[in-house]
């Protein structure tokens, strides 16, 4: 029979006051939570098996390490992994830095159409080793309902559109709705009435609350939508080429003197296609975006945008996910956050009420 660990002797390991240790592994007193995650990841690692269990549910930064169970994998899901320029590349770092911190790995996947077409996993995924799915860019319903009937703790970072499916699932998304309407409201009050929205509204859920947005501060300045004056066609088209972006500005029924884009990607390609069309930004038309990404500051002029807080998005959606782990029957949780909106130079001087 191995020997029994005792508190002092994970002390000893630790340089640390006997005390201490006990007040992290019994969850009493104030210890630090970087300081109870290395004292339980030291007497996970030396076969102490005797402490009290937290409430994550209450509190999931205090999540012991993942070592107290057999499955210690967390598998990111992703049908388009975020590049550097997203925001889902600030929000997957600091989502890995924490969960790494409790002793979980990250596999990160990338789902092919074929795996959504036939609905299966990537072959390498082993359902029985997963702790928790993670899913990023994940708007299929037909594949994201078969990602929650695995009976596996998920969330989702925004989803497909929710009015049309229902998850079993925790979701996180950033705030869309606020930002959004104050940005078009705020040009609205400028003498701005021509207004156009760039984008799939129905991509997403969070691209459909922009668009929800949009259409709000528009109809309650008694400004009528005329979704042929937008550019709405579906996500699937060249929206990157901008001889068919600059057409479809050409093509519209009269010239926008605002362009609202979905996301910063959208926005750029947009003020490319002005530009080829012999228009400038801002001096025939505003243009302004959503996500606040590093091409927004470089690309001339800057970018009017909605920041995303990603780095905060990815630790509270590891401390979602870990929460959902350790107890799995709670009822599912919706999470916004807050974003705020970033005024430069492609909105010119018109004022934005922030």
């Amino acid at each position: 029979m191995s020997k029994r660990v005792t508190l002092q002797e994970i002390a000893d390991a630790l340089g640390m006051s006997r005390n201490t240790i006990s007040r992290a592994l019994n969850n009493s007193g104030s210890v630090s939570i970087e300081t109870r995650n290395k004292i339980c990841q030291m007497a996970t690692a030396m076969g102490y098996k005797q402490f009290n269990l937290v409430d994550t549910a209450v509190n999931p930064s205090t999540s012991l390490p993942a070592a107290n169970s057999r499955k210690t994998e967390i598998a990111l899901l992703t049908h388009a992994f975020p590049g550097a320029s997203h925001s889902g590349n600030k929000l997957l770092e600091a989502f890995q830095n924490r969960i790494d911190s409790l002793g979980y790995k990250l596999s990160i996947n990338i789902i092919k159409d074929t795996d959504i077409d036939n609905l299966t996993l990537p072959t390498n995924i082993n359902p029985d080793n997963i702790a928790g799915i993670f899913c990023i860019e994940m708007f299929s319903d037909k594949y994201s309902k078969f990602l929650c009937d695995l009976n596996i703790p998920i969330l989702f970072v925004d989803t497909p559109l929710v009015q049309k499916i229902s998850l079993n699932a925790d979701t996180l998304y950033m705030e869309n709705i606020t930002s959004v309407y104050r940005l078009v409201d705020s040009f609205i009050q400028e003498g701005k009435k021509n207004i156009s929205f760039v984008g799939d509204r129905f991509h997403c859920q969070s691209f459909y609350e922009r668009w929800q947005a949009y259409v709000s501060a528009m109809t309650d300045n008694g400004i009528s939508i005329e979704t042929g004056n937008s550019i709405l066609e579906d996500d699937s088209m060249p929206y990157r080429d901008i001889d068919w972006l600059a057409d479809k500005v050409r093509a519209l029924n009269k010239r926008p003197e605002v362009f609202f884009c979905a996301n910063d990607f959208l926005a750029i390609c947009t003020i490319k296609a002005l530009r080829k069309l012999g228009l400038n930004v801002p001096d025939d038309v505003l243009v302004c975006g959503f996500d606040n990404a590093p091409e927004a500051t470089i690309i001339d002029p800057g970018l009017t945008t909605v920041k995303i807080h990603s780095s905060s998005m990815g630790y509270i959606a590891a401390d979602i996910l870990l929460s959902r782990i350790a107890n799995p029957h709670t009822p599912y949780k919706k999470t916004y956050i807050e974003t705020d909106i970033i005024l430069r130079e492609s909105t010119g001087s018109v004022h934005i009420s922030v």
